[in-house]
């Protein structure tokens, strides 16, 4: 009797905790479920109708931005960052985490524009273009934080913050678009997804290396352009412009700092290399990053300095060593007895380094006997 309830206690202990668990999960999903998200109707780049909650957000791991696709400069970086991302989650995005890119322009952005826009990019599947009704689309971002609490005066003014979250669970965080993207794939793929995905073996935090100083110049890079550009050694991630390596090399300075500077007025002045670009990578925009003078200065020099060490780097690896004179080869055969079987095996009438050692020191003592031959009263 005692052992039956002992059991009975036991059992009773455990739907209680597994009563509380549920409960737990179930209060922070209702919290932010379906009578806080607006259930806006919204149509895709696809020409399909959804719902935000019940088609998008339920029960999914999702990222969320605002974009238009009229932007020259923050919405274009945003989307090439974001195809990063969408490399590094390869087949899991569309499967365990999902992509929405709502337009605040959705007077202008119909489905049609954006699926130009998506293809310019190359969007794969699960990663969703949305428009719709203006008042919905800012009730949707109302309720998300994603107006800026000063108003938006224009459309440029719109906030630039990434949502992520896992409305299963209630974590939802902002994040911005500009981290790195093997952070923000980390971020969306392992700790909004409870950590699914099975770690990569031979990494952890105890073999991570020290990180190193950075330049202003490698700076702006790494925040402005890597999204689009990769300089050296291709690492496998989707990129939106050509690759820089060489560049300071292939372009003149004066060219590539007015570029760097205001790419939008060269397009519009039809300037060739310009259009050359724009044509080979699929129309797809520089943007006009807004940089100042010394900015510009700070990444020319970068792309510079990277060019040199690539190249030295590049010329050390495919420099065959140096040549020593023949007679100053040496083979194992000479260094020990066998300096018999290594001439002996040297076809007819060809010169292996042990005859060349034997002329060598043939000539010096002939030379030598000559001289002294010539000493003689």
């Amino acid at each position: 009797m005692l052992r039956l309830l002992a059991r009975a206690g036991l059992a009773l202990a455990l739907l209680g905790s597994l009563g509380a668990a549920q409960a737990r999960d179930g209060q922070a999903s209702s919290r932010w479920g379906a009578e806080y998200f607006p259930d806006v109707p919204l149509v895709t780049h696809e020409g399909r109708e959804v719902r935000f909650f019940d088609d998008l957000v339920a029960g999914k791991v999702v990222v969320i931005n605002f974009i238009y696709t009229s932007c020259a400069d923050a919405c274009p970086l945003e989307t090439a960052k974001l195809t990063e991302v969408q490399s590094l989650l390869g087949e899991r995005l569309g499967r365990d985490v999902f992509f929405y890119s709502i337009s605040i322009d959705p007077e202008r952005d119909t489905p049609e524009v954006l699926r130009a826009y998506a293809e310019r990019f190359g969007v794969g599947p699960g990663w969703l273009f949305l428009t719709g009704a203006k008042e919905d689309i800012r009730l949707v971002r109302r309720k998300l934080g994603m107006i800026a609490p000063r108003g938006e005066e224009q459309l440029s003014e719109h906030t630039l913050s990434l949502l992520i979250g896992n409305q299963a669970t209630g974590q939802w965080m902002k994040r911005s678009p500009f981290e790195s993207p093997h952070l923000l794939a980390k971020q969306i793929g392992s700790w909004l997804s409870n950590w699914k995905a099975p770690p990569e073996p031979g990494r952890d935090y105890a073999s991570a290396p020290e990180l190193r100083q950075i330049g202003k110049g490698e700076s702006l890079f790494r925040t402005r352009c890597s999204a689009c550009h990769v300089l050296g050694t291709d690492d496998g991630i989707a990129r939106q412009g050509p690759p820089l390596a060489g560049v300071s090399a292939r372009r003149e300075r004066d060219w590539l700092a007015r570029w760097l500077t205001e790419p939008d007025v060269m397009l519009a002045e039809k300037d060739p290399l310009a259009l050359e670009l724009f044509t080979a990578w699929r129309g797809v925009v520089m943007p006009n990053l807004r940089l100042q003078p010394a900015e510009v200065e700070a990444l020319l020099e970068f792309l510079r300095a990277e060019d040199e060490r690539l190249a030295a780097r590049a010329l050390a690896e495919v420099e065959p060593p140096a040549e020593r004179p023949p007679c100053c080869q040496k083979e194992e055969s000479d260094v020990l007895s066998g300096s018999t079987a290594a001439v002996a095996a040297t076809p007819e009438g060809s010169r292996g380094p042990g005859r060349d050692l034997f002329f060598c020191v043939a000539a010096v003592l002939l030379l030598g006997g000559l001289a002294a031959l010539s000493g003689r009263p």
